[in-house]
């Protein structure tokens, strides 16, 4: 069992569990302005799940390491599998690439 922080909450979940579904689940609000409609629903091609994650998580996969080559210390959630407990931090824009922290 694992723990994900992600402001005052703290969601439990199973090792190996996909981030991206595991937020979604447990009504995490992932997506920014547009990017709630606009999103290529996991397959990691958009990148608009991206958040900062600090802990154990899973290596980036191929299309996440083409998606986040400018994403500085992003990962996307829909490619990450938590491997431990972990904090997620959200930044404001489309892309999660602004430096302002957004409330989730």
């Amino acid at each position: 069992m694992a723990l994900i922080q992600v402001g005052n909450q703290l969601i439990p979940c199973n090792e190996g569990d996909n981030l991206r579904q595991v937020l979604l689940d447990n009504k995490v609000p992932l997506y920014n302005g547009p990017a709630k409609v606009i999103n290529c629903m996991g397959l990691g091609t958009c990148g608009t799940c991206a958040v900062e994650v600090r802990g154990p998580v899973s290596e980036r996969s191929l299309p996440e390491k083409l998606r986040t080559a400018l994403l500085k210390d992003r990962r996307l959630a829909c490619q990450v599998q938590v491997l431990g407990d972990i904090t997620v931090v959200k930044h404001e824009g489309m892309w999660g690439l602004g430096e302002r922290v957004v409330d989730i």
